[in-house]
Parts: C-alpha cells; sequence; structure tokens
C-alpha cells in the first residue's frame, strides 16, 4: 500500500478538514499528504504539516488527486463534501468517488467516516524504503517492482531512491520526521551502512533488502543469500527485531568493520566496473594483485588503558563481519552483540607467507575457532586508537574515509535490525 492520504473539502467543510487535521496530525504526520489547493493552503497553516498542493478543485485540483488514486500513489481519500455544493466541479467529485471505488482505496465524505479511517491507519505500519538503483547488477525497475509487490499488500510503503545529490542519510531524516515505524535500506553495504548510521539509537528498525556485490552485513545477521529479495521481504514482514552493535569511526558510522592498510587498498582497486563484472571474486583478484605490493608498516594501538606497538601488513577493526570478510577472522567469528570490537592484525613478509595466513583465516571463520597463527594477533576491545607510520588508508564499510590515525568506538545494542534470532549471542 502506498503511504499518501489526499485532502480536500468544500468551502463550507474547510474548517471540519482543519479541524481533523489538528486532532488527527500525529497521524497524518507519518504520511505524505496530497490536497487542492486551498484546502491545503489552510491545513498546513493551522498544523504545520508538509502538504503538497495540487490545483485547487475548480481549476481540476480533484481531476488530479483522482489521477493519483488511477496510479496507485494513494492509500486513502479525505473529500468532505457539502451536499449543497452545485458549483461545476461537482462532477470531478464523482469522478473521484467512482475511481476509489474501482480501486478499492478507502474514502471518507464526512467527519465520522474521516475518523474510522485515521483509526484504521493508526494500526497500519509506515515502512519508508530507501532504494540505490545502481547496486549489485541486476534491473532495479524490476527489484523495485518485486519489493512492492511483496511488500505494500502488508505495510504503507514510502519509496524514497538515492541519487548523485540525494544521500541515504537525507532521505533517513526525511523518514525519522515523518514518523516511519520502519526504515528499509535495498543497495549494497555502503547504503545500508549509511541508513544504519543515521538510525544509531533511535530505536526505529531497520529492515535490510541486500542488492550490492558482498552483502557482508546481510550475510553476517543471517539474511540468506538465496532469493535475497524475497526472503529479506518475508523477514521484514515476520517482524523480528534484535540489537545489535554498530561503532563509530572518525565519526563515520560503522556497522561492519574499518581496514587499515592491505584491505583498505583492495577496496580501492576493486572499481565499479570489476565489481559489476565479477561480482564479489572482484575483492578477491584486486586483493591477489596487491599481495607482492604489500609492506610491513609500524603500527601504535591504544586499548583499554595499555599502549602496544607492531609492524603489520593489514589491520581490521570488525563490529560485524561474514565469514568472507577473512582478515577480520583472527578469533574464527566476529559477535555483532558483545559490545566490543574484533581487532585483528596480520603480517606477512611475502606472498607465500600472506597466502598461507589467510588461508588459515578462512579455516577459522568456516569452522568458527580461534586461529593461533604466528602472523596473526587478535584481540577485543570497545575502543581503539590506531597510529601508523607511514599513514595507511582507511576504509571503512567499504568507502574510503582517509588515512591513520583512526580512533573506533563501539556502540553497544545501538542499532535495532528486522533479522532472525540464530547465531551466536550475548545478549540473549
Amino acid at each position: 500500500m502506498p503511504a499518501t492520504i489526499a485532502l480536500i473539502a468544500h468551502d463550507a467543510k474547510k474548517n471540519d478538514i482543519v479541524n481533523f487535521a489538528l486532532t488527527y496530525s500525529p497521524l497524518l504526520k507519518r504520511y505524505k499528504l496530497i490536497a487542492t489547493a486551498n484546502t491545503g493552503e489552510r491545513i498546513q497553516a493551522a498544523t504545520g504539516l508538509p502538504i503538497e498542493r495540487m490545483l485547487s478543485g475548480p481549476m481540476g485540483g480533484v481531476a488530479q488527486i483522482a489521477a493519483e488514486v488511477a496510479a496507485g500513489n494513494v492509500v486513502g481519500v479525505i473529500c468532505l463534501s457539502d451536499p449543497q455544493e452545485t458549483r461545476f466541479y461537482q462532477p470531478d467529485v464523482e469522478t473521484l468517488i467512482r475511481i476509489c471505488n474501482v480501486h478499492n482505496v478507502i474514502l471518507a465524505t464526512n467527519i465520522a467516516t474521516a475518523e474510522a479511517i485515521a483509526t484504521r491507519l493508526a494500526k497500519t505500519l509506515v515502512a519508508h524504503l530507501i532504494f540505490n538503483p545502481v547496486s549489485g547488477r541486476g534491473n532495479p525497475e524490476q527489484d523495485l517492482s518485486l519489493i512492492r509487490k511483496l511488500l505494500e499488500p502488508y505495510l504503507h510503503l514510502e519509496v524514497h531512491q538515492t541519487t548523485p545529490e540525494i544521500e541515504p542519510e537525507e532521505l533517513v531524516q526525511q523518514a525519522l520526521a515523518q514518523g516511519a515505524d520502519i526504515v528499509i535500506a535495498s543497495g549494497g553495504d555502503g547504503t545500508v551502512s549509511a541508513v544504519a548510521g543515521a538510525l544509531i539509537d533511535t530505536n526505529i528498525p531497520l529492515g535490510i533488502i541486500p542488492r550490492g556485490t558482498a552483502n557482508a552485513f546481510a550475510v553476517a545477521l543471517g539474511i540468506p543469500r538465496l532469493m535475497p529479495i524475497r526472503n529479506a521481504c518475508q523477514l521484514i514482514l515476520a517482524g523480528q527485531t534484535r540489537n545489535v552493535d554498530v561503532a563509530r569511526c572518525n565519526g563515520y558510522p560503522m556497522i561492519l568493520l574499518a581496514g587499515v592498510g592491505y584491505e583498505a587498498e583492495t577496496v580501492e582497486r576493486a572499481s565499479r566496473e570489476l565489481k559489476a563484472q565479477w561480482g564479489p571474486m572482484a575483492y578477491l583478484m584486486a586483493g591477489w594483485q596487491l599481495l607482492e605490493e604489500s609492506n610491513l608498516f609500524d603500527t601504535e594501538i591504544e586499548a583499554e588503558g595499555n599502549v602496544y606497538q607492531f609492524q603489520a601488513a593489514a589491520i581490521t577493526v570488525a563490529n560485524a563481519a561474514p565469514p568472507t570478510s577473512v582478515l577480520a577472522q583472527g578469533a574464527g567469528e566476529v559477535i555483532f552483540d558483545d559490545g566490543l570490537l574484533d581487532v585483528t592484525i596480520a603480517t606477512a613478509e611475502n606472498r607465500a607467507q600472506a597466502v598461507t595466513t589467510m588461508l588459515r583465516m578462512l579455516g577459522g571463520a568456516i569452522v568458527k575457532t580461534d586461529l593461533e597463527h604466528q602472523n596473526v594477533i587478535h584481540s577485543r576491545a570497545k575502543q581503539i586508537k590506531i597510529t601508523t607510520n607511514p599513514p595507511q588508508k582507511v576504509v571503512v564499510d567499504g568507502e574510503i574515509i582517509g588515512t591513520t590515525p583512526i580512533e573506533v568506538e563501539c556502540i553497544p545494542g545501538g542499532l535495532t535490525v528486522l533479522a532472525p534470532n540464530v547465531g551466536r549471542s550475548i545478549n540473549t
């Protein structure tokens, strides 16, 4: 179901619809509102609610709203009609009523039925979908159509699409301002991370529909990789929530991990073109090319009041990570709800040593056992500061953010997600 309500009132009913809007302002705030010009102006002045105003009724505003209903963009119409009204745009109202009946859209023509509609809508969840049309290798129009088909029978769904000019964080703020019950991110890990970062400590559940290259956060949460859109939508509709940790790295929200050195260079080399051609294999290919080029760098780590010094080729600070995030697997498993960050430091003096180390880390992740290896150091901490010489590139959730030094702090239980309650959990 769409998340738009249309408001219309004849002149004799303008005060009634304004009073209705004042009474039900908290409910109307959750929806996109459209109205005929004069009605919208009166309601907006009285309530402060944002309203998209059409033409006035006599100039075709009612017909414009009827077209929106016919297009499937309106969940309900409140049209307070004056029985004595005989002006020339009355046929437009009759057409609107007929179209609402044809398309099975709820319609109120008096205050009593308007209040009944408000009571019904108050019991229905409003979900805002943040959809990245350039994520992944699928057809975005088909993906969005499938998501609508699966979710709209059960939720009022407001769709926002990201653009080069409009970032996900801005769209989340719009959703929160409208009182969203659920915010859904559909895209790759970059989109999911941006949406999640804007939801930290809001208690608004995050739904995830993975459509990216790696979909690492979805995999870490146990969202099935088979038919990801269908299974993810089923999980969202099931309504099961759990609280997971998040973090901030130099002020950037982090749901997955921060990589210093090798991993940052790998992500930078895995271009969009390479990912479009090879999918997740793009990271492996880029990483393999870097093995001969990676060098050790001096590292100083401050954690839990202690200072440690190492030579490292790669450092990973993980909040959550699937087994395929090999360099995060110093303990064999990254626990995303223990209130701690997993810190893994890897060293290697040549390609053969690096390959052996990573294969052992992957094996440890598959069987979820702690890795004891001379080239791997692992620890857990709530907060950590990393300084390197020379400065190293840093990647956070797949995006290069700059160079070291970095400070990373865990936010225990800072994000509510719609996900299966499976796997190891400290907080259960």
